[in-house]
């Protein structure tokens, strides 16, 4: 899970800072300071795990003395009370970590799952699953790395990696026409060019332009059909807008590239993972 200029311990440590602030008034109160504690961390549900070695950080950053014990890897499948990690040590900073932790490994594994549903759906038309740039603050690259544990891909990362013209910079810049054309005055003949289209006048712009990837947005199945004929395997085509599970392996039967959908982040139910005490130990 490398990124440039991405520290994950600053900002797990601002995590960590936001749940316990001054301290952890109940756990302070009720367990001593030299306890020791084993944990089982399990699932409740079932589907695509992603995030554990992020969970075992949690811990390690509030104290590297603990033993994270991995049962289970990012990609698995879990099923009901499938263990995932064991966690030994420190019985206040488990206590501590606890909710972090689990809040990660349960938002990460449910975006894993979802990913991996409709990658299924999209596969028997070739269709690549991409994510969009819907994501949580903070969590954007995290969010990234579940959605290809899922088998999905990654969109740009951010405003920063790649050429994407939409509708409002098309009507800033006067059209497609003109919009492709300041672009491409100042851009490297290394960058690809990507616009959005809602039509099939628009399809045609982009061609004229000379755009590298054409984005068919919110356009129905018919229409879509229609584009990827005019394209005619130029330029990949990517469908995208509003697309849910009930839609996607249509759209991705119309020969389109690429299905963008947002999604595979902002609308991800989260699995059950639990964090339990082993009284035993």
């Amino acid at each position: 899970m490398k990124f440039k200029n991405f520290n994950l311990d600053r900002w797990l440590e601002n995590w960590l800072a936001e749940d316990i602030g001054s301290g952890d008034l109940t756990t302070d109160l009720i367990v001593p300071e030299a306890a020791v504690a084993k944990a089982c961390i399990h699932s409740k549900d079932i589907g695509l795990l992603a995030g554990v070695d992020v969970a075992g950080r949690v811990f390690t950053l509030l104290n590297p003395d603990i033993q994270f014990t991995v049962c289970a890897r990012d990609g698995a499948q879990l099923d009901k009370q499938t263990v995932i990690a064991t966690v030994e040590g420190d019985a206040r900073s488990i206590l501590a970590g606890e909710r972090l932790a689990l809040n990660l490994l349960q938002h990460l594994s449910g975006i894993a799952t979802q990913t991996a549903h409709f990658t299924a759906l999209a596969a028997p038309y070739g269709a690549r699953l991409v994510d969009t740039r819907k994501t949580t603050p903070g969590l954007r690259l995290l969010e990234k790395y579940a959605v290809r544990v899922g088998g999905g891909f990654n969109h740009r990362l951010g405003l920063y990696d790649a050429v994407l013209i939409k509708d409002n910079h098309i009507k800033v810049a006067g059209g497609i026409k003109a919009a492709l054309e300041l672009v491409k005055q100042e851009i490297s003949h290394m960058t690809k060019i990507e616009i959005e289209v809602e039509n099939i006048a628009g399809v045609e712009a982009a061609l004229r332009g000379g755009a590298d990837v054409i984005m068919l947005d919110n356009m129905d199945c018919e229409q879509m059909i229609q584009a990827v004929k005019l394209i005619d395997g130029r330029v990949p085509v990517e469908a995208s807008g509003g697309i849910t599970a009930k839609t996607v392996a249509a759209i991705a039967a119309t020969g389109v590239d690429i299905i963008s959908v947002g999604a595979l982040t902002h609308s991800v139910r989260s699995l059950d993972i639990s964090l339990d005490i082993d009284l035993n130990k």
